[in-house]
């Protein structure tokens, strides 16, 4: 400064020499001043060179001859290599790194204020010179023989250089930020509200831990991200300037910021964050928060504008489709068992699935005619079909005009041959029709009301003559639906098909043997009540060893409770109360025959004295007249199948390849009695002779030695003796 003030008041006398000799036709700059530079690091050099710093606004004042308004368009400011040849320096070369403003101020005759804009230098250069070129009357730039005084000097602006070990300290601080904002970015973004919602409700105690710290944050989803990218944007932006001024090389700070960036500031934690973002989440939640406080002033309001545009974020929600596709692919990585999957299958396709697709077509469905007669056979062929609801028709199989629960039957007796039409117009239960295209899911609330678990499928069609005409094509249940959506077959004791579709069926199906409630060719004239002689049945099987069913069967002893005189009847004659035929054992008189009481009252006189007792029904005499519990049989090997039991009066021989069996009568066996039993009212009971007994107890052999020693060419022969 001191140098230019010099040079100033040395052109003074210069200014005031006689008009003549100071006038010059083109301007002429003599010295110059710097008034103001709007950075502060401005000094004059020993040699009064006026030292500038890049990137600076100085104010030049400029002495001389012929000086105007005009002098700044005239001016330029070219570089020279060395400040010793600059007298040498072309003005050819035009130079925009010191550019004179248009701007001027306090233009006087002799001196003016310029306004020059100091460029930054190129990077690597540490400072420039420039000498002052101005323009003669023919409009070429000519040089200022004018000494070092008139130069400028633009150096480098000093920055504060942090030490080594600080500087990469920063670095490292700035990677991690990075690395946090980015792996925040997408693990915290991903979790969307639904999710959280659901780990808050469902997870494990740490999962949900963390999704409520997390969930108040994420709720706000558009302000998270503005705040996670402004801040991942401004940290990366401070790393390359760190690295910039750590590695003077442009190519290797380049590189070296790229790798430091995208490694550890992207695909790491990225990669970490999309697996375990919900535990990194909540563990950074405070730097989370932090940054949102931060950056709220920029942040909000964008989000706040991303909120009114693209509205409200919901979440992922899945539709029926894609949620059972991802239950199908996350299978081998869940805990869903198989069943449970095709549970959970099965529900979501109920409302895509119609009743034509299940229904059990009319030509396989059981049905009854209204018609019919409720005797024995038609009861056991529904009980035996199993079904608890069986449509019934009238005429036609596809006129259906009611439907049968076989809960109605029970007061109904086979032996009244009660119609069945009685039974229908007494409970009158409605008949509920469904069309073919009905959805299952409709299908399923309609039997939820309680109404009926069948409905009949009935299809309707247009005529030639275009009246539309109703026609049943089958029948779909309850159990068909809940199938369809268990995806699985349901089967009882008395389903005939595994699927009704296919009809695959069941391996191990039995048909079931109601004979014990029915007469036969040999049954007795004495009529009770099928359920009396099954009670009979069981409790014979089950209190006396010598009817138990590792002895004789069950349908053998149903067989034997069946035959003529087995089951007896006593009428009681209330004039002779002691008649000889209310006599059914007498003391010391022998017997071959069992008494088993079903109905009615007897008295029984035992020991010296005569003590007399009353006994009733299901009481039992005379068990040691039946003889042994095994007949009298030499050889047992080759024996066939006896195919049914004769009559007592017979004798029974079988004729085999090896062996013969022979059953002679044993009169010699004969039981005593040291008991007397009266009838002391109208009887129903059992009798059952030795004979009887000791041929079911054969067929029996014979049945489990077929068993055992299965014979060919073997041919039973039954002949009278």
């Amino acid at each position: 400064m001191a140098t230019g003030f010099i040079s100033a008041l040395v052109a003074i006398p210069l200014l005031l020499l006689p008009l003549p000799l100071a006038v010059s036709a083109d301007p002429v700059i003599i010295a110059i001043r710097l008034e103001h530079s709007t950075k502060p690091d401005v000094r004059i050099s020993q040699k009064g060179t006026t030292e500038v710093v890049e990137g600076s606004t100085i104010h030049l004042r400029v002495y001389g001859q012929g000086i105007d308004s005009n002098i700044g368009k005239m001016m330029n400011f070219v570089e020279v290599p060395d400040s010793a040849s600059s007298l040498n320096t072309s003005c050819s070369k035009d130079n925009q790194d010191l550019r004179v403003l248009p701007s001027i101020a306090d233009v006087q005759k002799t001196s003016v204020v310029l306004l020059v804009e100091v460029q930054t230098l190129r990077k690597g250069s540490k400072s420039k010179i420039y000498m002052m070129c101005i323009k003669d009357g023919a409009g070429q730039l000519r040089q200022q023989l004018l000494s070092e005084d008139m130069l400028i000097k633009v150096v480098e602006e000093e920055t504060v250089v942090l030490p080594l070990w600080l500087h990469i300290s920063f670095i490292a601080i700035l990677v991690g930020l990075s690395g946090v904002f980015s792996g925040l970015n997408l693990g915290l973004m991903a979790l969307n509200p639904m999710e959280l919602r659901i780990v808050q409700n469902c997870g494990t105690a740490k999962e949900r831990i963390y999704a409520t710290q997390i969930e108040p944050v994420r709720r706000k989803g558009n302000y998270l991200l503005c705040s996670l990218l402004l801040g991942n944007v401004l940290v990366n932006t401070t790393l390359t300037i760190l690295f910039d001024s750590l590695v003077n090389t442009n190519s290797i700070s380049i590189v070296v910021s790229t790798l430091g960036i995208v490694l550890f500031g992207e695909i790491i934690p990225q990669a970490v964050c999309s697996r375990h973002g919900l535990a990194v989440g909540a563990n950074t939640i405070f730097i989370t928060r932090f940054v949102m406080l931060l950056t709220f002033p920029l942040s909000y309001p964008i989000s706040k504008i991303l909120d009114g545009v693209l509205g409200k974020e919901i979440g992922t929600v899945y539709n029926r489709e894609k949620l059972m596709e991802m239950l199908k692919l996350t299978e081998p990585y869940s805990d869903l068992l198989k069943e449970e999957l095709n549970i959970i299958q099965g529900a979501l396709e109920l409302r895509s699935k119609m009743v034509e697709h299940i229904m059990t077509p009319l030509c396989d469905c059981f049905l009854l005619s209204i018609d019919e007669i409720l005797d024995f056979n038609t009861m056991s062929n529904i009980v035996e079909n199993g079904y608890t609801r069986i449509p019934v028709y009238n005429k036609e199989r596809s006129n259906i005009v009611d439907i049968l629960y076989i809960k109605d039957l029970i007061f109904v007796n086979p032996d009244n041959r009660t119609p069945l039409k009685t039974i229908t117009q007494s409970y009158n239960h409605p008949v509920q029709f469904v069309l073919p295209d009905t959805k299952l899911n409709a299908v399923l609330e309609e039997f939820k009301t309680g109404r009926s678990h069948l409905a009949v499928v009935r299809k309707t069609s247009i005529e030639s003559g275009g009246d539309p005409v109703s026609e049943v094509v089958g029948v779909v249940t309850l159990e068909d639906v809940i199938e369809e959506i268990i995806n699985s077959e349901i089967l009882d004791e008395t389903d005939i098909y595994t699927d009704n579709r296919s009809k695959r069926r069941v391996s191990s199906q039995r048909r079931k043997d109601f004979s014990a409630f029915k007469g036969s060719s040999i049954e007795t004239k004495i009529r009770i009540s099928p359920q009396l002689l099954l009670a009979a049945n069981r409790f014979l099987s089950t209190e006396l060893p010598q009817f138990s069913p590792s002895i004789i069967p069950e349908k053998f002893l149903q067989r034997l409770l069946k035959y003529r005189d087995v089951v007896c009847e006593l009428q009681f004659d209330e004039e002779n109360k002691k008649a000889p035929q209310h006599y059914l054992y007498q003391r010391n008189t022998a017997a071959d025959y069992f008494i088993l009481i079903l109905q009615g009252k007897v008295e029984v006189e035992v020991g010296q004295e005569n003590m007399a007792f009353e006994n009733g029904p299901f009481s039992y005499f005379g068990v040691m007249a039946l003889g042994q519990a095994s007949p009298d049989i030499h050889n047992m090997s080759g024996l066939g199948n006896l195919n049914r039991l004769t009559s007592s009066s017979y004798h029974e021989v079988y004729a085999g390849s090896s062996s013969t069996v022979q059953i002679m009568p044993t009169s010699n066996l004969y039981y005593v009695a040291d008991f007397t039993l009266r009838a002391l009212s109208d009887l129903t009971y059992i009798k059952i002779t030795r004979n009887q007994y000791q041929h079911c107890l054969l067929a029996s052999y014979m049945e489990s030695s077929r068993n055992l020693f299965p014979a060919e060419n073997v041919q039973p022969k039954l002949s009278r003796s």
